[in-house]
């Protein structure tokens, strides 16, 4: 399997579970290439703040750290930056609409993952990643990149291009609303959780009849909030009472779930059906 995400902590947030089950799996290769380096996060603590773009520009390196952090605790080995760490620069986002949404800012860096004139390049750096790990299934966002980032919408278009030069089962991750509604009534019947509490409009989700596949990753839930952990500058994590919940800058509740889920072919991940 590959993954492709487009900053450090995505994999975790979106995929962090499904790649613990597979990674400890036996016989079965998990590859994460991750886009750009999130130079353009918001930091979180506030003795890190200084490392944004327009202070000493370091967040970028700082996250390479954060990501080896995230890889080591979910058990994840073969892990490459596309192009190289430092090709493609985090293109940042605009907020846009209604709860958590993003759109693309109206200046993008000169190395702008979502730059238009990057498209071609960025194909041709995953395909060759797919040309030599030769994947069964290969796995990012849906076509609004879940949110509306547009590193995440670039990740789906190049992964998708690059996909039909070098064939594979292509699958999206997304979160059923059935899904999200219960985790949140989970947390609004939780005492003590210190983020705000959001509307389950307010984070995307999907219809469920959408959903071809769930994996369920409550097995892995002890690694999946190590590695959340070690994206310190991004994700806060909660525990409490049995529940689990994060927020990133801000500060909006999100539940950690037990299931992982998937938009794709027939066969599930796994090729069983599940």
């Amino acid at each position: 399997m590959v993954l492709v995400h487009a900053h450090p902590d995505d994999e975790t947030l979106t995929t962090g579970g499904t790649i613990a089950v597979l990674a400890a799996a036996p016989d079965t290769a998990v590859t994460l290439v991750t886009c750009t380096l999130g130079e353009e996060g918001e930091v979180i603590p506030p003795a890190l703040a200084g490392l944004v773009p327009a202070e000493a520009d370091q967040l970028g390196g700082y996250r390479i750290a954060e990501l080896a952090g995230a890889c080591a605790a979910l058990g994840l080995t073969d892990h490459r930056f596309l192009g190289g760490a430092g090709r493609w620069r985090d293109s940042g986002m605009a907020l846009a609409g209604h709860g958590v949404r993003a759109a693309t800012p109206e200046v993008l860096h000169p190395r702008a993952f979502a730059a238009p004139g990057a498209f071609e390049a960025e194909v041709d750096a995953l395909v060759a990643v797919l040309e030599e790990v030769a994947p069964h299934v290969v796995v990012t966002y849906g076509p609004d990149g879940g949110y509306g980032h547009p590193d995440h919408v670039r990740a789906h278009e190049v992964t998708v291009a690059a996909v039909a030069r070098v064939p594979a089962r292509l699958f999206c991750t997304v979160v059923a609303r059935s899904t999200l509604d219960a985790g949140l009534a989970a947390l609004a019947a939780t005492p003590g959780v210190p983020f705000a509490l959001p509307a389950p409009d307010d984070l995307p989700s999907v219809p469920d009849a959408e959903v071809t596949t769930r994996v369920d990753v409550s097995g892995v839930r002890a690694a999946r909030i190590a590695a959340m952990r070690a994206h310190a500058t991004q994700i806060s994590v909660w525990e409490g009472d049995g529940a689990v919940a994060y927020a990133m800058s801000n500060g909006v509740a999100q539940p950690l779930l037990d299931v992982e889920e998937f938009a794709g072919p027939p066969g599930g991940l796994f090729g069983d059906g599940s």
